[in-house]
């Protein structure tokens, strides 16, 4: 199983971003898709989360401005990231985890806010 995420870069203060991940391979039956992120210095995070149900949770600190969307039949998830801030810079994680509690992890994609 491979995820691929993309959609990093470098945005200004207040600009969007929109991360994208999509998997192949058998994954069984996915629980949850999520993203996480690992600014510098600190410890990963758990972002926003997308469950089976469509049930979604956030991290205080982006709540109203990150959406996260995600197909599980497709195996994909995206995070629309606006009004971002020079402490959204991180590398940003993409994660599937299927219904034994199995994560799979993308490579990561660097988000770097700055002016």
């Amino acid at each position: 199983v491979q995820l691929q995420a993309s959609g990093g870069g470098l945005v200004q203060p207040g600009g969007s971003l929109r991360l994208s991940c999509a998997a192949s391979g058998s994954i069984e039956r996915i629980a949850s898709m999520g993203w996480y992120r690992q600014a510098p210095g600190k410890e990963r995070e758990l972002v926003a989360r997308i469950g089976r149900s469509g049930i979604t949770n956030y991290t205080d600190s982006v709540k109203g401005r990150f959406i996260i969307s995600g197909d599980t039949a497709q195996k994909m998830v995206n995070l629309q990231m606006s009004t971002l801030e020079p402490e959204d810079t991180a590398v940003y994680f993409c994660y599937v985890v299927d219904y034994l509690l199995v994560h799979y992890w993308g490579q990561g994609t660097l988000v770097t806010v700055s002016s």
